[in-house]
């Protein structure tokens, strides 16, 4: 069942989205080569810990969601840090991610990361009233799949949120135009583009969690909570914040989205 939100839940998810995008930020302005995911995973979950926060995931290089972070999992110069965040506050929930480039990153991969930026906005411009569920996957798709030859993953999909981190509908980053649920005033759901350098396909690690690439290439995965509105979508989380922070920080990499698509 859809859960349409009226404008006091949708300022209370706007809350829950500015504690998770504070969490990034504070990853982002402290990651380095030689930090543990142990040690970015505390940090973090302290900063939240007095809103009610929920653990985040990080997940490094081919993993593509659901990594569990480690003391042994040591990020090195050239990685790319995929930390996925969910944030329950007042009742209702926050979710956005953000991939890191550490150090000196493969020109590859960061345009791997730059257009995986650059598709979420594209998907969220087509989350308008009136479209359907799959304009938005369309419009990811072709933009990062057929547009630059990168697999989208097929296992894995954004989603509503709200009082529950995960609602219906599912979001997926394909599709077709015209084809899915209707967008409606007050739809909150979290767009998340899961890209892979190379094949779509995927695989689960032995923790039967941790999800990876079957080629072993670098993923990239940025999301936003974002609200249908009739005057236009409108982010609730805000990576403005995090790119603030990344900008004191001489160890990872700015991404940025490019502006021709925007």
């Amino acid at each position: 069942m859809v859960f349409y939100k009226t404008e006091e839940e949708i300022e209370l998810l706007r809350e829950s989205n500015r504690i998770v995008c504070m969490a990034l930020a504070h990853v982002g302005s402290m990651l380095r080569p030689g930090m543990t995911g142990a040690e970015i995973d505390k940090a973090a979950e302290e900063l939240i810990r007095d809103h009610g926060g929920v653990p985040l995931c990080v997940s490094v290089n081919e993993q593509v969601v659901h990594g569990i972070p480690t003391k042994d999992q040591v990020f090195q110069d050239g990685d790319i840090v995929s930390v996925d965040c969910g944030v329950h506050l007042n009742g209702f929930h926050g979710d956005s991610a953000y991939t890191f480039p550490v150090g000196e990153v493969d020109e590859a991969v960061m345009e791997l990361c730059r257009v995986t930026n650059t598709s979420l906005y594209k998907g969220i411009d087509a989350a308008i009233v009136g479209n359907r569920i799959g304009d938005i996957g369309f419009a990811i798709q072709q933009y990062a799949e057929r547009e630059h030859g990168y697999g989208i993953v097929r296992e894995l999909v954004g989603h509503g949120i709200g009082r529950e981190l995960h609602e219906a509908p599912e979001v997926p980053n394909y599709g077709k135009r015209g084809r899915g649920p209707v967008l409606k005033h007050g739809l909150v759901v979290a767009i998340e583009p899961m890209v892979n350098l190379g094949r779509k396909e995927v695989r689960t690690e032995r923790d039967g969690w941790t999800i990876y690439a079957k080629d072993r290439k670098p993923s990239a995965h940025y999301e936003h909570s974002i609200v249908v509105l009739k005057t236009g979508p409108q982010p609730l989380s805000d990576h403005s914040i995090i790119e603030e922070a990344l900008e004191k920080n001489p160890d990872v990499q700015y991404v940025g989205v490019i502006s021709q698509a925007v």
